[in-house]
Parts: structure tokens; sequence; C-alpha cells
């Protein structure tokens, strides 16, 4: 598949997707939104992905939205900016794809990230940072609201009190407080960034079964807002169950007690539970 806005390439089962308009700081337009969903979807339908690493090209992760190219009607969604025909901002969809991967999706901010370029990476489960970066949420400065469904994402990330800090401030901040407050989990030298990245995603790669990290990933974003924890030991009992009689559980254990490395053999296109998605249907208990 043929990108403009983005690079895209598979490195040891790592689809790395890179943001690639360095002349305008990686800033999002319309053609952006659409190429990066492509590649979510590339990435998440390929059996031969494991996990899914987001950098930019040049000096900057993602300015935000490109607005250059509408001007002050940027955010005018009936003049401007509808990606399917209804009034949504570009950036949740992002978000809620990333929501959705089965993949582990990890971001390496190279550079300065705001607006849209940062919120749309809180859907992330991992960030690193190079000692290059800083941050804004700029919104309110803007007379707009946040957006990519930061609101939700953000406050889980961080809390309440610095969400609230940062969005109603609308100030920049530094890669260190962005440490600090669990923005992101490691910093590092520019020229150490991609490979901690990468060294880190092989070690999922490389080293976890496929159907079980899917199926993990999605318990511990669902789970935190369940009412009741018989809702996780419900869906928890009946992934053991499914994971349990799969060839990567006698793989896990046999490779433990044999030490050496497991080699596992499950797809996520052919062995997924019956019952996958289970949020679609939050009334069903999946059955062990």
């Amino acid at each position: 598949m043929a990108f403009s806005h983005l690079r895209y390439e598979v490195r040891d089962r790592i689809a790395l997707i890179t943001l690639n308009r360095p002349e305008k700081l990686n800033a999002f337009s319309i053609p952006t939104v659409h190429e990066v969903l492509e590649a979510i979807e590339l990435a998440d339908g390929d059996d031969g992905v494991r996990v899914i690493l987001f950098t930019g090209e040049g000096k900057a992760y993602s300015v935000g939205s490109d607005l250059s190219e509408a001007g002050g009607d940027t955010f005018d969604y009936d003049k401007y900016g509808k990606l399917d025909g209804t009034p949504r901002d570009l950036g949740g969809y992002i978000t809620l794809r990333l929501f959705e991967c089965k993949k582990p999706v990890m971001v390496a901010f190279n550079g300065t990230a705001a607006g849209v370029g940062l919120t749309m990476t809180l859907a992330a489960d991992f960030r690193l940072a190079s000692t290059a970066a800083k941050f804004c949420f700029p919104f309110v400065k803007r007379g707009i609201v946040p957006e990519s469904n930061a609101s939700w994402f953000l406050p889980r990330l961080v809390g309440l009190p610095k969400a609230l800090d940062w969005m109603l401030s609308a100030r920049v901040f530094s890669v260190e407080e962005a440490h600090a407050a669990g923005l992101v989990g490691s910093v590092h030298a520019p020229e150490d960034l991609l490979p901690a990245a990468f060294a880190q995603a092989a070690q999922i790669a490389n080293e976890t079964a496929p159907v079980s990290v899917a199926i993990a990933r999605q318990l511990l974003w669902r789970m935190a807002d369940a009412p009741h924890p018989m809702m996780a030991h419900s869906v928890e009992s009946s992934g053991v169950y499914h994971t349990g009689r799969l060839p990567d559980a006698v793989e896990g254990i046999t490779s433990f007690l044999q030490k050496r490395p497991a080699e596992y053999k499950a797809k996520l296109s052919e062995d997924l539970p019956t019952w996958w998605p289970w949020w679609e249907t939050p009334e069903y208990d999946p059955p062990v």
C-alpha cells in the first residue's frame, strides 16, 4: 500500500509507522488521518506484526492540525473536516481505532507533540520520548475544546489534577514533566530513542503469545471502569479457559521448564475466542 503522508515498514514483527511531512512538522490534515487509519488497519490485520510503533520524521513528532489548509475554518466541520460525512473530530477516529487494536501500540516522541499530534497517542500502551521533546494541549487557546477522546484518556493516564493543569492552561511542558506525571514512560537521547523503542517492542514481539497479549491488553483497558470485579473474573476465567487449550499454553510452560525461548504459533486471525469482542455486548457473560 502506497502512502504519501507517512512511511510504513515492518521490521522483525514490529510495524513502524513514521509520520512523514517534516516540512510541515508532521501536521495532520484529512489525508493524514486517512493514511494513519489505513496503516493501523494494515498492521492490526497482519499476523506477522506483533507490535505497532509510531514515530515522526524530522524535528517534530507532530505539531497538531495543519492550520494552513483551511485557516479559521479548520474546526468548522460543516465547512471543512468531515471524514465520513459526520461532524466528528478527526483525531477521535484514530484513538478509537487504536483502542480497539489487538496489538500493543507504542509511540516514540522524537520531538514536539502538540494538539492532535499528542492526543492521538493517548490510546497507546507505551510512550517513550527524546530529550528534545516538548508537549502542549493548545485547544482552549485556539477557541476549541480537547479532542481525540482526550477527556477520557488523559485523566486515566496522569490523574485529573494534572490533566486539568495541562488542558486548562494550554501551556507548553517539558519532557521531564511529562515523564514525572507518567505521560511518557522513559526519556532517551535522540540517537537512542528508536533503538530503545525497538528493544522494548522486541521483548513483546519475541517473548509473548499474541492471542494472550490481545486479550490481556483489552482486559486492562476495559476493566478500568468495570463496576464490580466479577466482570473481570468472568472474562478472565473465559480467557484462561480459552488460551489454556491452545498449543501456545503448552509451549509457554514447556519452554519455561526446558529453559529455552518459546515459539508461539497461534494467530490472531484464527485463534481468538468466539466471544471476542466481548465488550460490544456488555450484557453477554462469556461461557467458561
